[in-house]
């Protein structure tokens, strides 16, 4: 799948801000629309960070939308319907780290459920798990930065999914995983780069 150049991403992450900026401001939603890549459908997240605290996250996991279109829409429910936290106040985005993630579609791992760590790859892979109605997804920086080897990676997906940290062993549990390119800001409003995929804890 094509990768975004890093001039893709900082584009990505400035059109992140701009759509939380402007929908907090005015209650609008930005029609910026770009060419490229951006007009392919992808899946991506926004996460947004205050004093290295998560402040909100929302995405699609699979790609059912434009590039654009996912990115403005993913930002404004990161900054305004994630259940976790109040909504965003615009004085906060100067305090605020914008990241984004560009998803591979999921891919479900065919294996015997004791021989899934083997398929998770800590700092490339992110999960997806599925039962019943029940499903939860971590992006793959999650992991590093909590330092979780795949096993404790597979139980904080089934907690993330409200399921017990064990599911990941139990008859009809789906895992996909998925990987991501990550762009942010280094500060709020700062410099965009983009952050390996491969860190080690």
């Amino acid at each position: 799948m094509e990768r975004l150049s890093i001039e893709d991403g900082i584009k990505a992450v400035k059109l992140a801000r701009k759509a939380i900026e402007t929908y907090l401001e005015k209650k609008e939603v930005i029609k910026e629309r770009y060419p490229g890549v951006f007009e392919k459908q992808r899946g991506v997240f926004t996460t947004l960070t205050k004093n290295h605290e998560l402040r909100g996250c929302i995405g699609f996991p699979y790609p059912i939308k434009r590039l654009d279109e996912a990115i403005i829409e993913s930002a404004i429910a990161a900054a305004t319907e994630d259940p976790r936290f109040p909504p965003v106040k615009i004085g906060e985005m100067d305090e605020i780290v914008v990241e984004v993630t560009v998803l591979t579609p999921p891919e479900r791992i065919v294996a015997k459920a004791i021989e899934l760590p083997k398929h998770v790859e800590i700092g490339r892979h992110g999960l997806l798990i599925k039962m019943g109605h029940f499903s939860g997804l971590l992006l793959p920086q999650v992991a590093v930065e909590y330092g979780f080897d795949a096993e404790e990676f597979l139980s904080h997906t089934c907690m993330k999914a409200g399921l017990p940290p064990d599911c990941w062993l139990m008859d009809g549990c789906e895992v996909y995983r998925f990987e991501g390119q990550i762009f942010k800001e280094v500060e709020p409003r700062g410099e965009i780069v983009e952050v390996e995929e491969r860190k080690t804890c």
